[in-house]
């Protein structure tokens, strides 16, 4: 019997991710994932955007993660028409590693976090930009805990996946959470 309940207990999260891995294939599918691991909290004071030097970036545990996550994606059959990215390194980063298409750096998809940015604008900016995607197709955002909380009401830890689609209004309709341990 215990046997039994430790093969239960180590096929039921396998199972798990492949259901949510599922939810990715839906049409209309905006999937908004947190960079992976970086350690420490926001960027130095220091920060300049295009100079990886002076941010907050992957670690070897978060460039694992996101290779882990891309290719726990292409296994399940995963595919989107289009990758944006935050042009923040540690996104840019996430983004080349899951291997998912060729990134597309988004402003609106950077950082507002500690009034880097400004909240109000970028999420409507990155809302307006996803309305105008054509019906179906597929997309995944890669960016920050605050943007994806601020497009979602949710949030996400480091390599996380909210899965949302379109509504007919226009906004967001949470359908999921995907989560790859480190």
């Amino acid at each position: 019997m215990r046997f039994l309940w430790i093969f239960l207990t180590c096929l039921l999260p396998l199972g798990a991710m492949a259901q949510d891995m599922s939810l990715l294939k839906q049409p209309g599918v905006v999937a908004f994932m947190r960079h992976a691991l970086a350690p420490g909290t926001g960027d130095p004071a220091a920060f300049t955007l295009n100079d990886c030097t002076t941010q907050r970036n992957l670690d070897d545990r978060g460039r694992t993660q996101a290779r882990r996550i891309g290719g726990a994606m292409r296994a399940e059959g995963v595919s989107f028409d289009a990758v944006w990215t935050s042009q923040w390194c540690r996104c840019r980063e996430t983004a080349a590693l899951v291997d998912m298409g060729q990134p597309m750096d988004v402003p609106s998809l950077n950082s507002h976090f500690a009034g880097r940015g400004d909240r109000v604008q970028q999420t409507a900016d990155t809302l307006a930009l996803i309305s105008e995607l054509p019906e179906g197709e597929r997309v995944l955002l890669v960016t920050h805990f605050v943007n994806i909380s601020a497009l979602t009401g949710q949030s996400a830890g480091s390599g996380e996946i909210i899965v949302t689609r379109r509504t007919a209004e226009g906004g967001l309709e949470g359908i999921g959470q995907i989560e790859i341990a480190p």
